[in-house]
């Protein structure tokens, strides 16, 4: 038979294991098919990149403007933050078939390649600005599969740690670091509407309307109720008049001030009668209130909780111009709390802190790439997984479904993929890709800019 080239690796202990690398035929990130295959059925990517300005002139362009766009995100969707990490992903199996075209019969991009097209074409100004609006142009074409029947935006900042000399680093007395301090809107369904890096000593609500105006526009010809909730960052008369200008409801938490506690002095002055409960004891309050800044009153909800080992009260406060009750109101302000649950999933999942180039814009460029990696990511989770494992997380389906090894064989017309049985079932798979194939009854058409057209 002959000897092989590279002679199989052995271990002591058990003489019946034989350890062999083969390279381009094994791939540790299979379960990206699924996600090329959303984005397909979407059109997604091939729509960004015709949005997108190529600046390259010539003819002899080794990959495509479109490729290297779905190579940067397919690496992050599979935890590859780094362009680095293109040197060995440029030759896997799964990487390959996920960006399509010559980079089936040929390597992806390499690192240096990678580099020059987030640094340089995706950084120009055109481009960055687009590439920013791209997460709530995706979330748009979801929607015309599934119309909702109201949206809600929560708005939250974060903290993106950076090391050396990057531009805007700065330090920020809240997190007790050096950052950046990124801005995210999120709707209901946990989707990215929009995002924007920021310097790391800039206040939580700087540039609220940067990120929010685009959002409402968007939204402003659907007939739907529409909904806006934020923490206390955002407690700013400029934005109280706005949403009210726009016909939005909105849930806005106040700090607390001497005028407010006097407000619910009758409930925080003296413990309720009666042995203390091991459950909280809770008051509900609502009344008028203007601050100095405010043009006018307007209906401030209070929440008074008494805890058993605890000698004062907790009181919180949230301004809203919803009419609902007070108890209402509170859990309705509530839910933000999983936009908090939704910062941490990127962190996990995607990866969205590695932002590690000197140039701000850069670092710009990159957070964009990671909210559309995130929002792919997202679309899966809600839009094709089984009821049975819709639970799981980004970072799960990270685990278990991407990181599905496989062998890989080429015939002269099939690619087969041998998946690897473990975490995720052959039923399962194939439950998630037939929940996909629902979504190609409808796609855009490139040439009209992304404006939908029916296919067979």
């Amino acid at each position: 038979m002959g000897e092989k080239k590279k002679r199989t690796l052995r271990v002591e202990y058990d003489k019946e294991i034989k350890i062999e690398f083969h390279g381009a035929q094994i791939t540790s990130d299979a379960g990206l098919l699924p996600y090329r295959e959303l984005d397909e059925a979407l059109n997604l990517t091939e729509m960004s990149a015709a949005l997108l300005i190529d600046p390259r002139t010539g003819g002899n362009k080794q990959h495509s403007f479109l490729a290297m766009l779905r190579q940067s995100i397919c690496s992050r969707l599979a935890g590859y933050e780094d362009v680095n990490d293109a040197e060995r992903l440029r030759v896997d199996p799964a990487m390959r078939f996920a960006i399509g075209g010559r980079a089936k019969e040929k390597n992806a991009a390499s690192t240096s390649e990678m580099g020059r097209f987030e640094t340089e074409m995706l950084s120009l100004k055109k481009n960055l600005n687009t590439l920013m609006a791209l997460p709530g142009i995706w979330v748009d074409r979801v929607r015309e599969h599934k119309p909702p029947d109201e949206i809600i935006l929560d708005m939250d900042s974060s903290e993106s740690e950076t090391y050396g000399n990057q531009q805007g680093s700065a330090y920020n007395g809240y997190f007790k670091r050096n950052c950046y301090h990124p801005l995210f809107l999120f709707n209901q369904d946990g989707d990215i509407e929009r995002a924007m890096l920021r310097r790391g000593n800039v206040h939580s609500a700087k540039y609220w309307k940067r990120v929010l105006v685009p959002a409402v526009e968007r939204y402003k010809d659907m007939d739907i109720k529409k909904y806006f909730r934020g923490d206390a960052a955002f407690a700013d008369p400029d934005i109280y008049e706005y949403l009210e200008e726009e016909g939005y409801l909105y849930a806005i938490r106040l700090k607390s001030n001497n005028v407010l506690m006097e407000k619910v002095r009758h409930l925080t002055d003296a413990r309720p009668v009666g042995r203390p409960s091991r459950e909280p004891k809770v008051f509900y309050e609502s009344f008028d209130y203007q601050a100095a800044s405010w043009k006018k009153p307007r209906r401030v909800v209070a929440k008074v909780e008494w805890h058993a080992d605890e000698l004062f009260a907790r009181v919180g406060f949230i301004v809203s111009n919803r009419t609902i009750s007070a108890r209402k109101v509170v859990k309705f302000y509530n839910g933000r709390g999983t936009a908090e649950q939704w910062i941490k999933e990127g962190k996990n999942a995607v990866k969205w802190t590695k932002l590690s180039c000197r140039n701000f814009r850069d670092n710009q460029t990159r957070l964009q790439l990671f909210a559309l990696a995130y929002n792919l990511g997202n679309f899966l989770r809600r839009l094709a997984l089984p009821r049975s494992v819709k639970h799981w997380s980004l970072t799960t389906l990270r685990e278990k479904l991407i990181k599905i090894g496989a062998k890989v064989i080429r015939h002269a017309r099939y690619a087969v993929f041998q998946m690897a049985e473990v975490a995720v079932s052959r039923k399962l798979f194939k439950q998630i890709l037939d929940n996909i194939r629902k979504l190609y009854v409808l796609r855009p058409c490139v040439s009209c800019r992304g404006a939908p057209s029916a296919t067979g």
